[in-house]
């Protein structure tokens, strides 16, 4: 057995130093070891072997790498290329844009822990045009509120949790619950900033889709960025140009709704709708996953399995399931047969729990635009420190602003909005994935908003498939969702598990 470090991520700023000192190196590129893997399947020759070629061969490897994904089509050997991209001041609007690709990994400045400093971004279509005065007024209202609204509240969080404020290590938490609750008044047009790291593939994918936006910001963050890789990585970064398919399918969707008059008169409002609803799931959730168990541990067909599993009583499949997760320790995900069952949630929500939700990309989520008449999510924090009122007035200004640009610049409209206004979601997750979200959302540690949402979610999975999801809940209840089912603790007990902070 052998194994090479053949390459691995590096500062930039690190590359140019060691360029500088050494001189100029045409293979300081990821594509040498894109065309070096391509020719794996074909080349007999050992692989360190390919990659020592490449990098000396850097044009011919670029020749290579165009052939192979623009002629054969595989885009898959642009995947082994990994970029790593400091995206600074974009607003919140254009992140949501950024962070709906799967397969990359993001980290983003959170206005849950850094106190916001005033600084937005106003869209190119509103610069220079009367728009722009009323835009720039209510979003400077909106960061004055936010600063109210944060003093207000850190001292409300100071006297409410005076015991833990009484140790100064304390008190950078305790701003932070402050400054949370603060944020929901402040706009989707705040600057934030996110480390993005991605592969040649799917950054030619965002790339493509962001130069068919509608938004100009959008459009300028994608020729920034291919302006930024277009010298180190040319052949495999091919198709990044706006496309039909991107720019028009859903407007044209929109416009064939309209056309055929298929759209309710009446549109519902928020009291209307819950906020969480199952709407759709696996009717034989526990009967697929059970099956599946049995499928993976033995030579059956999944329908004979399937077949076993029915004829199962109620007993004898709980113990199926207890076997699935008797060794489960609260960091541990489900198996991988707990995909086979499936559940769709529409989800109203805030722009600020939606931050938290999108991030959970295995799933499949599609949202629809942030809209007024649903309403927006209050802290009960505001509400405790008698802002309530003042949070609403600046709410009502927003909106009324959000109807006059809408007229004008209908595209840029939800820059205004806040991170208190709703939209409605639609997600599929398997119930692995939903295990996930418990866990990690359901947990005390969790902000309260997105652990309404999640907490809402297990429960009406669990009356679905009440075998499926016998485990769900947040790290710090797991213990007791253990001992619950087994009557026993697990092996790690509640004794080293993380201490649970206690619920503001």
């Amino acid at each position: 057995m052998k194994v090479y470090l053949a390459g691995y991520n590096v500062d930039s700023s690190v590359l140019q130093e060691l360029q500088e000192k050494g001189g100029h190196r045409d293979d300081v590129t990821p594509e040498v070891l894109s065309a070096a893997y391509a020719r794996i399947s074909r080349d007999p020759r050992p692989i360190n072997e390919i990659r020592k070629d490449a990098r000396s061969e850097v044009n011919r490897a670029r020749k290579s790498n165009s052939s192979i994904i623009f002629k054969m089509g595989h885009h898959s050997v642009a995947e082994h290329a990994i970029f790593n991209l400091d995206i600074l001041e974009i607003s919140r609007l254009a992140m949501e844009e950024v962070e709906k690709f799967r397969l990359c990994s993001y980290t983003e400045k959170s206005q849950r822990y850094v106190t916001l400093d005033r600084d937005f971004v106003i869209p190119q279509e509103i610069k220079n045009t009367p728009t722009e005065k009323q835009f720039t007024a209510l979003i400077h209202e909106q960061n004055e509120a936010y600063t109210r609204l944060f003093d207000s509240l850190k001292e409300y969080v100071f006297k409410k949790n005076s015991a833990l404020a009484a140790d100064p290590k304390n008190h950078s938490l305790l701003e932070g619950w402050a400054k949370e609750d603060a944020r929901y008044i402040t706009s989707l047009a705040t600057q934030s900033q996110v480390g993005l790291t991605i592969n040649a593939r799917n950054l030619e994918l965002m790339l493509r889709r962001f130069a068919s936006s509608e938004l100009a910001e959008v459009r300028d963050l994608g020729k920034t960025i291919h302006a930024q890789i277009a010298e180190i990585a040319p052949s495999i970064v091919l198709f990044y140009e706006a496309n039909d398919r991107d720019r028009y399918t859903y407007p044209e969707l929109r416009a064939t709704i309209k056309s055929t008059q298929t759209t309710c008169v009446h549109k519902p409002l928020y009291h209307e709708a819950k906020e969480v609803s199952l709407v759709e799931y696996s009717k034989d959730g526990d009967i697929r996953v059970a099956a599946s168990l049995l499928h993976s541990v033995t030579n059956l067909s999944y329908l004979e399995c399937k077949r076993i599993i029915k004829k199962m009583s109620p007993k004898k499949l709980q113990t199926l399931f207890k076997a699935a997760c008797k060794h489960m320790q609260f960091y541990d995900s489900m198996l991988r047969e707990f995909e086979y069952a499936h559940l769709t949630f529409e989800i109203i929500l805030s722009a600020a729990c939606f931050g938290q939700l999108k991030r959970h990309r295995m799933s499949t989520i599609t949202a629809q635009s942030y809209e007024p008449q649903l309403g927006v999510t209050i802290p009960l924090s505001i509400k405790e420190v008698g802002m309530e009122k003042y949070f609403k007035e600046i709410i009502k200004k927003t909106n009324r602003t959000y109807d006059a640009i809408r007229k004008k610049i209908p595209q840029t409209a939800a820059y205004i909005l806040t991170n208190a206004h709703r939209r409605r979601v639609l997600m599929r997750i398997n119930a692995r994935e939903l295990y996930h979200i418990s866990r990690l959302r359901e947990d005390s540690h969790a902000q309260w908003d997105i652990r309404a949402v999640s907490k809402a979610m297990s429960l009406q999975a669990k009356t679905v498939m009440p075998y499926t999801f016998a485990l769900a809940a947040g790290k710090d209840a797991y213990n007791e969702a253990y001992k619950n089912l087994f009557g026993t603790l697990p092996k790690i007990t509640q004794a080293v598990l993380p201490s649970a902070r206690k619920i503001k």
